[in-house]
């Protein structure tokens, strides 16, 4: 099996630093499949999330595989339809029985809105229960994360944000660092945007490792204490996109990629009014897609 580097968390607990997330990998069973491949290749951590619709997916993994439950660290995320104390602790008992599990690793507030203090109380009070190891948020920006650190009882373990070659989130890693709030992105690849696997800085560092121009990308996030989770659906990606521990980049290589940093959204930006009604809609309509609009 490859060894993933684990990362502690703030209360203790390790996760490892590279997963699989599971975001529109397909219907029930390719999902299934995604993940049985996964665990082959030797990942031991997968991201999903009550909005994914693939809980059950996963669940029947972690049932089928063979592999001890403990040995699988499994994320999801509470949607802001579930927010509110009382729903949101509805809605992660809910997502133990899809998953098939008597624990869920690591969860995390999906977005900041809505009544999202409910709901991190809920989260709160069933960690302390033993139900959750470990919880956290999603999408949150320094404001946000902020004013929730300064008002909750258990401080995220976790904030996972948009976070890839051309928004590397510095200032955002200002706040986490000084809470001790680990940084895990999500779309490590840019979703392919900005021309993201042609990027030529990425290939000629990577033609001195004889490496991938993606695996140079997601070595430069690890090597600066990022935890990722690629998507993938496609079992030799999987294995390239976790093969990125046998090589170290030089402070010159760090360089190089730190100056594509446009300190920019490639999706939406969580400060913007258009972005509030364009949750509150998913919330009042059902109707969303994550294709678009990112996680």
């Amino acid at each position: 099996m490859t060894n993933v580097p684990m990362v502690k968390l703030n209360n203790g607990i390790e996760m490892p630093q590279e997963g699989l997330g599971v975001l529109d990998a397909g219907n029930f069973d390719e999902v299934k499949q995604a993940v049985l491949d996964a665990l082959e290749t030797g990942y031991r951590m997968i991201d999903t999330a009550q909005a994914y619709y693939n809980e059950e997916a996963v669940g029947a993994v972690l049932k089928e595989s063979g592999i001890d439950r403990s040995d699988v660290f499994v994320t999801t995320k509470v949607w802001i339809s579930n927010y509110g104390y009382e729903a949101a602790k509805d809605s992660v008992e809910k997502s133990l029985k899809k998953l098939q599990t008597d624990y869920i690793d690591l969860v995390l507030l999906h977005q900041p809105y809505g009544d999202y203090y409910g709901a991190y109380r809920a989260l709160e009070d069933l960690y302390e229960a033993g139900k959750i190891r470990a919880i956290g948020v999603a999408n949150f920006m320094p404001d946000r994360y902020v004013d929730l650190v300064q008002f909750s009882k258990v401080t995220p373990a976790i904030n996972q944000v948009e976070t890839h070659i051309f928004n590397q989130q510095w200032s955002l890693r200002k706040y986490l660092d000084k809470y001790n709030t680990q940084l895990e992105s999500w779309g490590p690849f840019a979703e392919g945007k900005n021309d993201f696997f042609k990027n030529e800085t990425l290939k000629n560092i990577g033609l001195k490792y004889g490496k991938t121009g993606p695996q140079v990308a997601l070595r430069y996030l690890t090597q600066n204490g990022v935890i990722i989770i690629p998507k993938s659906v496609h079992k030799d990606r999987m294995a390239e996109n976790l093969n990125i521990c046998d090589f170290e980049l030089t402070d010159e290589d760090l360089k190089s990629v730190r100056a594509l940093d446009n300190e920019e959204t490639l999706f939406f930006s969580p400060h913007n009014p258009e972005t509030v009604e364009m949750f509150a809609k998913f919330v009042k309509t059902g109707d969303f897609d994550f294709r678009e609009d990112g996680e």
